[in-house]
Formats: C-alpha cells, sequence, structure tokens
C-alpha cells in the first residue's frame, strides 16, 4: 500500500489538469439524479469513463447476476474522473469498478506517463476509501481516427499493464488487441460512421472480454 502510495505521489509531480471539468457538470447532474436502488443479493458493478462506456446502451443488462450500472459521461480524461469521483464511484460504493480513460487523454497529446500520473493517483485514492472494491482499468481501444497515434496508445497500455501489476485488487484489461486483425492493423468492421465510437460488433468484442472478469453463475 505505501509503495502504491509513493509511485501515485511521485507520477503527480509531472501531472497538469489541463481542461476545465465542469464542462461535464449537466451529465454529472443527470447521473446523480437517476434513482438507483441497490441489490443487496447481487454483487454491485459500476462501469466508469468516457464515451465509450456512456455510448454502450445496453450494458447494464449484459450481465446476469450482477447489479451493473452505468457511469460512463462524455468525453472524459482521466482527471475529470478525478474530479467527480465522489459522485461517479464513492457514493456507491461498488463491489466492482471498471474504469475506461485514457483515450482521450491521447487524442490532447498528453503524455502516457503523465496519463499514468493521473491513473496512479486515481486508484490510490480509491484504494484508500475502498480497500475491498476490485478495480480494473480497461485498456483504451483502437480507432480509425486515432490510428495515428497508435505508438502513444500502445506505450500508454503497457505503463497501465505494468501498474496494475503492484496491486491484487487492480487488474488490467486488455481490449485492443481483440480490436486488431491478422496484419496488426485496427479493424474497420468495429465502429460507427466517426471511425471513433463502436458498434454492436465493437461492443459484443467487449462484452465478451470484459465477461470473462464477471463470471455468469
Amino acid at each position: 500500500m505505501k509503495q502504491l502510495f509513493l509511485i501515485a505521489f511521485s507520477l503527480l509531480s509531472i501531472h497538469t489538469f489541463a481542461q476545465d471539468p465542469t464542462r461535464f457538470a449537466g451529465e454529472i447532474d443527470a447521473i446523480k439524479n437517476r434513482a438507483i436502488e441497490k441489490d443487496t443479493e447481487l454483487p454491485f458493478v459500476v462501469f466508469t469513463g468516457s464515451s465509450s462506456i456512456r455510448m454502450w446502451d445496453d450494458l447494464e443488462n449484459l450481465f446476469p447476476g450482477f447489479q451493473v450500472l452505468n457511469n460512463g459521461f462524455g468525453g472524459s480524461e482521466f482527471t475529470d474522473l478525478i474530479h467527480y469521483k465522489n459522485e461517479l464511484i464513492y457514493s456507491y460504493s461498488p463491489d466492482i469498478l471498471f474504469i475506461y480513460e485514457g483515450d482521450n487523454d491521447i487524442n490532447s497529446r498528453k503524455n502516457p506517463s503523465e496519463i499514468l500520473a493521473s491513473a496512479a493517483f486515481l486508484y490510490a485514492d480509491i484504494k484508500r476509501l475502498l480497500p475491498d472494491t476490485k478495480t480494473y482499468f480497461i485498456s483504451p481501444k483502437p480507432s480509425i481516427s486515432r490510428w495515428n497515434l497508435k505508438d502513444d496508445y500502445e506505450m500508454l497500455n503497457e505503463l497501465l499493464k505494468d501498474f496494475c501489476s503492484f496491486d491484487e485488487q487492480l487488474t488490467f484489461i486488455d481490449v485492443w488487441t481483440p480490436m486488431m486483425d491478422e496484419n496488426g492493423e485496427v479493424r474497420k468492421d468495429l465502429f460507427i460512421e466517426d471511425d471513433l465510437h463502436m458498434n454492436e460488433i465493437g461492443y459484443a468484442i467487449w462484452k465478451e472480454v470484459i465477461g470473462e472478469y464477471l463470471p455468469q453463475n
């Protein structure tokens, strides 16, 4: 635990909060105002992060045996989730937490090490306040529209994977590799017209990969 905090705060020294997180205030208010009744008989699962989570329309019904909540918001970055961690994570005290951030961070031209600083800072706080919560970092995905940033994505995924190995309560989920073809290129059939967000084929891959970590009874 001590080592985790040292990593987080040493990395934080190169970290900057560049964007204004209040641009998501309307979305966060809508999430907060939903009527959620927690089922104490089922493990409570929160998914949060950027639009790849927010646009996963049927997510809350995909995993029988779990109560799933979709707390995705806009084009968020790790710094935005840090700002809204109380509203999106802590207020629910989930048994299981899935986080998808880093995609928009790379597109904002943040350095992978800087993004890791945010991820480490966030997880250190989660570990402190929700020590029994099992947390998963979902790897930033490949996409057609951001393929020019492939090297930065791959570097970030390696950093996140290595970081997740420090704590048994934290796991890295690789969705990058299953979305690639046999030639090492991103599959073109996984996206809607903007070449960034996924269609039902892309989400089917995510369901299969993430479902390995939510075994059905």
